[in-house]
């Protein structure tokens, strides 16, 4: 997906062990050359395809790399190795249905400088990608990883190299089965196979530990693997993940359809949106006095646009003469939009139901009129961050979020519904998604359930975590709660329903922790419409410190301070271990000392 470059922070050292040499006893090492072609087969299926040294200071490139992008100078020596496996998907070659296999890239430290670890990296969106590519690194952090920290890293293209998601459509238009498994769980559990059995034979001893991280998709390929391969990662990081991936990726399509419906195709303005999300700060930010510039707590605001006359047209009753004004439709479009998607496009008045209900519940939304969570009020309703670089967040007046429309064709079988990046040779994306009614769309977001056994168990929301519990595993999650693309009350949702399947809140902790963020965005700094929000985040290596601590020293995360110094002024905050709040208690509000857990 587009968001992969920001949804990753660079992962550090934290609590590094000493290098490891290879012992006495163990089988031969492999080299750094082309005979690690032959000599690194672990079945039939997978075959290395290009082995490069680099040494430190050296660009990161390939040969056949574009001159215009010379690569990041190598922070120490490392080993890079790409490897496919199969069988993959055959079919016409220029069909983005057909596939050679899993593409997997493997960075491995100097033999001297490795930790004993493997930290392998997840992807985001569709993924898809260079893992596999001979003339193009897929992964520069990965790079990082390996020649800054030391441990070996990995990342997978999941089976196909589109980007987006026609992969999953076979050329006559029927569900590509095959790579929609690759894509959903085989590929990050052979990229966990394959990673660390390439380290042992490198290294002639086998990883200590093994750690997995990642955001959005990366997030969902987390609770996949702690779901179905529970034995792969000792500890995982699954930030913001895109679980429930086809009920929330149905309801991403649900702010154009109600411009569509509501508003007669005519999308509100970026200035009308931020008009309405800035309205809703100012309502709710206020702590000790003070306007945080962001909310701490969406889940109480229950602001509404179509009773503030500051923001309505004076043609509706407001006070508002702007070209920005709102009209009472266009208001109650917005109401829509934060509540989130339901069947017949109705909304219930705010302060009835703001939209967080379900997201407490122990039991999954859906089967209601409520199928999914809207964008937490505050947020940029068109991801200003992504908007900027010629992205589309899910309400952008350019038109749908990708993935979203995607998906969409993907369910109702027909390629022609989405955008025109979809390409299938039953018919290019004409952008049909806009003659969808709601209960159309309600009709795809059913079958897409439906199809779960033929999309590879794509949705990823198995409350059952028990094996990974059993083998000692570790799970960290953080969420923002100004989450652009991918609503918290989802992993909210998630998390009390774990809870219920595993004897409670504090049968869960023991092994995963759920850290909600004021302020953050979809792994942006800033998810609010606010510019000049400022809200505390974590340090780059942060979370992966707290998790190699749990894992490998047995200290449990509790609450943790995140700092942000924007404008010029430091500002710390805890944020608590879920189903704690945090708490003001007095004093100046941009102080961490300020605030309580409970």
């Amino acid at each position: 997906m587009q968001f992969r470059s920001l949804v990753l922070p660079l992962a550090g050292a934290g609590f590094m062990m000493a290098a490891l040499p290879a012992s006495a006893g163990a089988a031969p090492v492999l080299s750094c050359d082309e005979t690690l072609k032959s000599s690194f087969a672990t079945d039939a299926d997978t075959s290395v395809v290009l082995v490069k040294a680099f040494r430190k200071g050296e660009p990161l490139s390939l040969p056949g790399s574009p001159a215009s992008k010379p690569g990041k100078p190598a922070d120490n020596d490392v080993c890079l190795v790409k490897l496919v496996v199969g069988p993959g998907n055959r079919g016409p070659a220029n069909a983005t249905s057909t596939s050679r296999g899993i593409g997997i890239e493997v960075w491995l430290p100097a033999r001297a400088n490795w930790n004993g670890r493997v930290h392998a990296l997840g992807g985001g969106g569709w993924q898809g990608g260079k893992a596999a590519a001979t003339d193009a690194i897929a992964s520069p952090d990965a790079a990082a990883i390996a020649g800054g920290e030391g441990a070996v890293s990995s990342v997978t293209d999941t089976g196909h190299t589109v980007g987006g998601g026609s992969f999953a459509m076979l050329p006559d238009g029927g569900i590509n089965e095959r790579l929609w498994i690759d894509f959903a769980s085989r590929a990050i559990h052979e990229q966990a196979l394959k990673t660390k059995a390439l380290a042992t034979a490198y290294y002639g001893a086998a990883p200590r530990r093994s750690y997995w991280e990642g955001g959005s998709t990366g997030g969902r390929q987390g609770l996949k693997l702690a779901q179905r391969h529970p034995d792969d990662f000792d500890g995982i990081i699954a930030n913001f993940p895109a679980l429930n991936w086809t009920r929330f990726i149905t309801s991403e399509m649900y702010p154009q359809i109600v411009f569509q419906r509501d508003l007669k195709g005519k999308p509100l303005s970026l200035a009308q949106m931020d008009l309405a999300s800035n309205a809703a700060i100012r309502a709710c930010d206020v702590v000790g006095g003070h306007h945080l510039g962001y909310l701490l707590d969406p889940s109480i605001c229950t602001y509404d646009p179509a009773k503030d006359a500051a923001v309505l047209c004076r043609a509706d009753g407001g006070s508002n003469n702007t070209p920005d004004c709102l009209s009472k439709t266009q208001a109650n479009a917005i109401n829509k939009i934060w509540y989130g998607m339901t069947a017949d496009g109705t909304v219930p008045a705010p302060v009835a139901d703001n939209g967080w209900k379900d997201a407490e519940s122990a039991t999954l939304p859906g089967t209601g009129n409520h199928k999914w969570f809207g964008l937490p009020r505050g947020t940029s309703l068109y991801a200003k961050t992504f908007y900027d670089m010629g992205l589309d967040g899910l309400a952008s007046p350019r038109g749908p979020f990708l993935i979203a429309s995607d998906l969409l064709a993907l369910e109702l079988q027909d390629p022609t519904i989405a955008g025109p990046n979809f390409v299938n040779a039953e018919g290019t994306g004409q952008g049909r998604w806009k003659q969808l009614s709601y209960a159309q769309l309600a009709g795809a977001y059913e079958r897409g359930l439906a199809l779960q056994s033929k999309f590879g168990e794509i949705n990823t929301d198995s409350p059952d975590l028990s094996a990974f519990k059993a083998r000692g595993g570790k799970m960290l999650t953080w969420h923002g709660l100004n989450d652009e693309a991918i609503a918290p009350q989802g992993t909210i949702n998630y998390y009390n329903r774990v809870a219920a399947n595993m004897g409670g809140v504090a049968n869960v902790q023991d092994f995963y922790r759920l850290y909600l963020v004021p302020g953050l965005g979809h792994g942006t700094p800033n998810g609010t419409a606010n510019p000049a929000a400022s809200p505390p985040n974590f340090a780059p290596t942060q979370m992966y410190e707290l998790l190699t601590a749990w894992v490998e020293h047995g200290v449990a995360p509790a609450d943790v301070t995140l700092r942000s110094s924007g404008g010029g002024v430091t500002r710390t905050r805890p944020i608590c271990v879920y189903p704690q709040r945090v708490q003001y208690t007095g004093g100046n509000p941009d102080l961490a000392t300020s605030y309580i857990c409970s």
